[in-house]
């Protein structure tokens, strides 16, 4: 795995080193599900001539949406024997409707995937099998193994990505506040959070209560040298010092007033125009991927600022592609999805739609074409990928078997938010709750 990790490293760097500026599109977003048809007419080049309707599933905000349409109608006009079903929404409830669908052996053909869902889906055989069909030759190949299963391609990246950090940096200008510097410490954030509560006015908040966050949890224990709270092997690995103090911070912080209330934190929605709390001026920092910068960007322009997760004495971040592209073992229509796939990541004319929808492209060649048109969102994203690279961890894609775990994980985690049971009661529910999955 470290092989991997400097090997992606490397390359990634390479690329954004090449990067410059200039203008895109701007992005919105709409998180209701929705379902709608594409098609076109125009030349093919498809040597098909039998009507076919590929299912096509993906998450997003609504500038992928309309760019992905615009993208199925082109390759619809191009083939005009391929027509499209979509179903596109935000994410809240993208898992439990596409594992419903799969359950009946009715999932879309074609799927956006995520890389913590990718160790159940293989393990029961959902996905089929990508190695042949399409052209991944300007795919970083560290970053193309993340997709493999068994040797087997079952998922191809679209997008590189990072974890990292969003703050509202017109925000803390007004404040007087200076943003977190690169190479800060958990110590160096927490202090800040602290500085800035007393300049809030009512019902603003500095950062979200971590008790929850179990992405951001397990960036701290990281951040410690103790490891990943589920290791890729499926052991259970919260180390119970690191989690209380981290559950005692956030207690600490609830009582001074820097985190919200429950009820407050829990109706937060990522990209929401009317629910997020940091587009609406009532958060200044959130932990999320590279890939959403440009679309918290679109809805506060000139306003956002990117920086690392904190550090202590290794890093806290991590590299990873946005997500994937599979198609459903169950699938009538795979090699017609393959030839859709392939031009999805390496069609020049695809590239100028789908932009940076879905993270810095994957293609080396796309990212090279796309350059002189970037905009301040897609150049905070590679500011966010180039930050995080510099001290990023190996990334963990999830251990089969731990989907339920994480819903149990949840609702312990919400239950001590809520003051029903204490830290150490949490950390005791959590270690329960692990034995189960453990191989």
């Amino acid at each position: 795995m470290d092989k991997v990790l400097k090997k992606t490293t490397v390359v990634i760097a390479y690329v954004l080193l090449a990067l410059s500026a200039a203008g895109c599109s701007s992005l919105g977003v709409k998180d209701e599900g929705q379902t709608a048809k594409s098609s076109g007419e125009a030349v093919a080049t498809s040597t098909g001539s039998k009507p076919i309707k590929l299912r096509i599933m993906w998450w997003g905000s609504q500038a992928r949406h309309d760019a992905t349409l615009k993208m199925l109608d082109l390759y619809t006009k191009k083939n005009p024997n391929v027509s499209f079903e979509t179903q596109y929404q935000g994410f809240d409830g993208y898992l439990d409707k596409l594992t419903t669908q799969a359950a009946a052996k009715n999932a879309p053909d074609i799927i956006q995937m995520d890389a913590a869902w990718l160790a159940d889906w293989n393990g029961r055989g959902q996905l089929a099998d990508l190695s042949t069909g399409i052209n991944t030759n300007e795919i970083d190949p560290s970053v193309l193994d993340t997709g493999k299963y068994k040797g087997k391609l079952t998922a191809v990246p679209l997008g590189n990505n990072a974890w990292g950090m969003i703050y509202n940096k017109a925000a803390l200008d007004k404040l007087g506040v200076s943003p977190p510097k690169d190479g800060y410490t958990w110590n160096d954030y927490f202090k800040l959070v602290e500085e800035i509560t007393p300049k809030l006015d009512k019902g603003q908040y500095v950062i979200k209560n971590g008790m929850t966050d179990s992405t951001q949890y397990a960036a701290y224990q990281l951040s410690k040298g103790k490891g990943w709270p589920i290791t890729v092997d499926g052991k259970f690995n919260y180390d119970k010092d690191t989690w209380l103090e981290w559950a005692k911070k956030f207690a600490q912080l609830r009582k001074s007033g820097a985190v919200p209330p429950p009820d407050v934190q829990l109706a937060d929605k990522d990209l929401d125009p009317t629910a997020d709390m940091l587009v609406n001026g009532n958060l200044l920092f959130k932990g999320l991927h590279a890939a959403q910068v440009s679309a918290y960007d679109g809805l506060k322009p000139g306003a956002i600022g990117v920086a690392a997760m904190p550090k202590e004495t290794q890093g806290g971040g991590w590299l990873k592609a946005t997500f994937y592209f599979s198609i459903s073992q169950d699938s009538q229509y795979k090699e017609e999805s393959k030839k859709f796939i392939d031009w999805f990541i390496n069609s020049p004319e695809a590239a100028e739609i789908g932009g940076t929808t879905r993270g810095i492209p994957i293609s080396n060649k796309i990212v090279s074409q796309l350059q002189p048109n970037f905009n301040t969102g897609d150049k905070l994203t590679v500011e966010m990928i180039n930050k995080t690279a510099v001290n990023s961890q190996v990334f963990n894609p999830g251990a089969p078997g731990w989907n339920d775990f994480l819903k149990e994980e949840k609702d312990i985690k919400e239950q001590l938010m809520f003051e029903k049971i204490t830290p150490e009661q949490a950390y005791d529910a959590l270690v329960k709750a692990g034995k189960k999955y453990e191989k």
